[in-house]
């Protein structure tokens, strides 16, 4: 929601490229770490899906440092969005290469 609130007031001709851009990716962080957190049953999809929410994560700071660059985005803020998205990777990371600590054990090799 920050990358939104901060995006409200960037450039009507930023609009159809930076701005959304920047918006989808952020979402799409979110919407593929959900979609994990929904797979986590079976490994190789929770890791496929956090590998996507990476890779956006990776896209958003891209457009923010891009945002930062134009004047969009004052210092101080670009900052704070940039750290909030660094952690998020950094935690994305973890999770990715411990992923048998965030899954569900599979009902269809527990034995009785």
């Amino acid at each position: 929601m920050g990358v939104f609130q901060a995006s409200k007031c960037w450039p009507k001709e930023e609009r159809y490229a930076l701005t959304d851009q920047v918006r989808r990716s952020s979402r799409s962080v979110c919407a593929n770490l959900s979609e994990a957190w929904a797979k986590r049953r079976y490994p190789k999809h929770f890791v496929s899906k956090l590998s996507d929410a990476h890779g956006e994560a990776e896209e958003t700071l891209t457009w923010l440092t891009f945002a930062h660059q134009c004047g969009y985005l004052l210092s101080d803020a670009a900052g704070e969005l940039i750290s909030v998205y660094r952690q998020i990777i950094a935690g994305l990371v973890r999770m990715m290469n411990s992923p048998e600590s965030w899954c569900l054990p599979d009902p269809l090799r527990l034995q009785p």
